[in-house]
């Protein structure tokens, strides 16, 4: 495809999600003036419709007013970033923050930037190092006029028509192509925050129910008996030897549970069915915790939600002393020692 209305973009990050939307937005027709710390990740993006630029003085210049600027950072320097940037813009400027901010930051920065009549766009970006070819889900916030102005920009780094169901009953909009305007300044990454909170529960859910399958053959083992371990009960009806990959991969074919993170589980067990590879120590980029502290200002139950965030944590060790002490407890009420690991 190439798009009718071809636009230009300043980009300020070019991790693997910077750099995979300037590739498509230049294959479908756009110009890109790009910057990065890194002059190699610069350097290595040069080319038809792609400028570098060496600093953000640099990028500023060579963009066209009214500019359209988008941060592809990390949340902990995109506030340093957006200082030095917003005092090198002009009125009717406009800077798009895709990365994962917090939504009550973008209120602020909204309110910031109005004061030198430069315009915010919060962009809550999804679709990870598969979105050059699949395209990027946009959940956006920000001034009606100013999201219609970059519409064609969002169009682009969109899925577009994509071959999915049109979903009955409801009236087609920019939602049936990968992309929404979803209220004013915070209401992109709110939608974002809460997204990826129910992604932590997805993901969390999978993982658990595969570990309990993995489980399945502990009737098959001798267990020291002793008075700090629970027998299993009926060791009988736990003698499975299930293969997890050919499991992972029936439950992509036709199963109510059939989505993309069972597609890439299932390719993860395919290439490594132990993931030796992997130490199980999981991060959490904080929008899990803020999806959590939203629910409890709302006093909405989110159990689930909750329940994977702390469990990321304890994949940290982060829980570490609560054991310490549980075994010290164990201890002096009871004797309990404790089992070597």
């Amino acid at each position: 495809m190439t798009t009718q209305h071809p636009q230009q973009l300043g980009m300020i990050g070019l991790g693997r999600m910077g750099s995979n939307i300037v590739r498509r937005l230049v294959a479908d027709g756009h110009e890109c003036v790009v910057f990065d710390l890194n002059e190699r990740a610069v350097r290595s993006l040069e080319g038809p419709r792609i400028t570098g630029a060496s600093s953000l003085r640099e990028l500023v210049t060579k963009l066209k007013p009214p500019r359209a600027i988008w941060l592809m950072l990390p949340a902990a320097i995109t506030q340093v970033t957006l200082d030095e940037l917003t005092e090198l813009l002009d009125a009717q400027d406009v800077v798009i923050d895709g990365g994962n901010s917090f939504y009550q930051d973008d209120i602020l920065r909204a309110n910031q930037l109005a004061g030198r009549g430069v315009h915010y766009v919060d962009c809550g970006t999804s679709g990870g190092i598969w979105g050059l070819e699949r395209g990027y889900s946009l959940m956006i916030g920000g001034e009606s006029e100013i999201v219609t102005r970059l519409d064609p920009l969002f169009r682009t780094i969109a899925p577009g028509t994509d071959g999915s169901t049109a979903t009955p009953g409801r009236t087609p909009n920019t939602a049936d192509l990968g992309y929404l305007h979803c209220g004013p300044s915070g209401a992109g990454h709110f939608v974002k925050m809460v997204h990826n909170g129910i992604e932590y529960g997805m993901m969390a859910a999978v993982a658990e129910g595969l570990s309990i399958l993995k489980g399945a053959n502990v009737g098959l083992h001798d267990v020291e008996a002793d008075a700090e371990t629970a027998p299993v009960k009926d060791p009988q009806f736990y003698s499975y030897e299930f293969n997890l990959t050919d499991i992972a991969e029936v439950w992509r074919h036709g199963s109510v549970i059939s989505s993309w993170l069972v597609d890439l589980t299932a390719d993860a067990l395919a290439h490594s069915p132990e993931l030796a590879e992997y130490a199980g120590q999981v991060s959490d980029s904080g929008e899990g915790r803020w999806t959590v502290e939203a629910a409890i200002n709302e006093s909405v139950p989110a159990p689930v939600i909750s329940a994977a965030l702390w469990q990321r944590y304890e994949s940290r060790g982060s829980g570490t002393f609560t054991a310490k002490l549980l075994s010290a407890m164990r201890a002096g009420f009871g004797g309990h020692v404790e089992r070597p690991s």
